[in-house]
């Protein structure tokens, strides 16, 4: 029995046609929409690459770019199809394309929801790719003289103003790095001497951060130096008092950024795909009700149109067998070269009689 059998008549069969050639233009339009949320994920994710450990995480708006050209070139000709469909003339040039180009749309259907969960899934991945990304940022704050590594101040100084947020987990992992350049450093001071000493790798470490963890907010003026010990400040207990730094990382800042970014656009994806599934049951339905017209002559009689001849189980069972028959095939075909090349590598041995 067929799945989703649909009895058409003439006048139900042009309303189909030009009710899917409307929904097909509305697929470019959202197959243009996730283009431009694929570019614009691009554009925001490689403005802070510097702080980004690989490039896997620009997989998602690739996906997403692709997704979106080829959305608006499948539902294009999908579109064109549905308006030749009126004419009996016209459509007879597609009607050997049809099942392929179905073939395609459902191929086309299952990547974008592939995409879709992958804007879901990512979440894990970019944690760890930020968290080493700004890692290694950090090393590099005070290189503002090394070639390549000069703009890394101004990227994490910007990035700690704009997100709100303070080294990788918290302010205290300022605390573990030189983040102070060595041209910078009076290596006369007995101070900086015994800061140096006083640890094996030689760096100068200090219980202070950048000036960009501090909170505008705040109606203290911002204790950046110092912040562990109370006595150097008037009226200030590092442990209790509410500190104007951000207490924020940056790893969690940008993670909640892009996670809702990318979720938003998940939710956004998933609903196109819905859509491209509606669409493509539509064309489904006009292929198999033009082709079972009865009598092609007259256009106005009754057909019926179905979205799989047999249903779900049997489709399947079809499936399977027709696959099982083409590995069989090919392997006949493999065993048949391997025999004549062994018999063309015989060859005959001649005596001679001298």
């Amino acid at each position: 029995m067929a799945l989703l059998k649909v009895k058409f008549n003439q006048k139900k069969r042009v309303k189909l046609a030009q009710g899917l050639w409307l929904m097909n233009w509305f697929s470019v339009f959202a197959g243009i929409i996730v283009f431009s949320m694929g570019l614009f994920l691009e554009i925001e994710l490689r403005k802070r690459s510097e702080v980004m450990d690989n490039s896997e995480s620009h997989f998602v708006p690739n996906s997403l770019i692709l997704m979106g050209i080829l959305s608006c070139a499948f539902n294009g000709f999908a579109g064109k199809i549905c308006y030749d469909s009126l004419d009996p003339a016209k459509f007879a040039k597609w009607k050997p394309l049809l099942k392929p180009y179905l073939a395609l749309c459902l191929f086309f259907n299952i990547l974008i929801f592939f995409v879709a969960l992958i804007c879901f899934l990512m979440r894990g991945s970019l944690e760890s790719t930020l968290a080493q990304g700004l890692k290694n940022g950090m090393k590099f704050y005070r290189d503002t003289d090394t070639p390549g590594r000069c703009f890394m101040k101004k990227t994490i100084d910007m990035l700690q103003i704009e997100f709100k947020c303070c080294g990788n987990n918290g302010f205290k992992d300022w605390f573990e790095i030189q983040w102070i350049s060595n041209r910078y450093l009076d290596f006369s001071s007995k101070e900086v001497k015994d800061r140096i000493k006083s640890n094996v790798d030689g760096r100068y470490l200090v219980d202070g951060v950048p000036f960009s963890c501090c909170n505008p907010s705040s109606p203290r003026p911002c204790i950046q130096y110092q912040v562990t010990n109370n006595s150097a400040h008037y009226s200030y207990d590092y442990q209790t008092e509410e500190l104007n730094l951000w207490r924020r990382g940056c790893r969690e800042a940008l993670l909640h950024y892009y996670s809702s970014m990318m979720s938003s656009m998940g939710a956004v994806v998933l609903l196109v795909w819905l859509f491209e599934m509606s669409v493509m049951v539509g064309l489904r339905l006009l292929h198999t009700s033009l082709e079972s017209i009865a009598n092609p002559e007259d256009p106005e009689c009754e057909s019926e149109g179905w979205v799989l001849e047999n249903n779900l189980k049997d489709t399947l069972k079809s499936a399977l067998e027709s696959l099982k028959k083409i590995g069989k095939f090919n392997q006949v075909e493999a065993d048949t070269e391997g025999a004549e090349g062994e018999e063309g590598g015989k060859t005959p041995a001649i005596t001679t009689v001298s």
